[in-house]
């Protein structure tokens, strides 16, 4: 058994390549294996660029408001206790809604030591169709 105290480890913030807005990861934890996960929270308006994960995602909604997008699909609303998981390859955006934060824990998979493909920011227009 292994136990990670509660603020044992840094906050770290989201990098600018993949992230707009104050984003802050916690609590990041590899298994044993390619599992891994992290408490993401996204102040309002912050979001995650698109983006793509080899074997899927799942996140979990801990804390307020926020959305997500798949490529082609409407822009979703998503609270505390929703669970959203995207398919293998299937390209995306999840973060907090424009007027409250948002918290999810994300869980990926790597394959061959990749979990995530990075791609395009989300434009203020494409994240404002669901604002305006």
């Amino acid at each position: 058994m292994d136990i990670t105290r509660s603020g044992s480890q840094p906050s770290a913030r989201g990098p600018a390549d993949y992230f707009t807005g104050t984003v802050r990861t916690d609590g990041a934890f590899k298994g044993s294996g390619a599992l891994s996960c992290a408490t993401v929270t996204f102040e309002p308006g912050a979001r995650t660029a698109w983006h793509t994960h080899p074997l899927g995602q799942t996140i979990v909604i801990t804390f307020g408001l926020g959305w997500v997008q798949q490529e082609g699909g409407a822009i979703e609303e998503v609270r505390p206790g929703d669970i959203v998981f995207f398919a293998p390859g299937e390209k995306h955006w999840h973060g907090a809604s424009a007027h409250a934060a948002m918290s999810h824990l994300a869980i990926t998979e790597a394959q061959d030591g990749v979990a995530v493909d990075w791609l395009e920011q989300v434009s203020d227009d494409e994240y404002r169709a669901r604002a305006g």
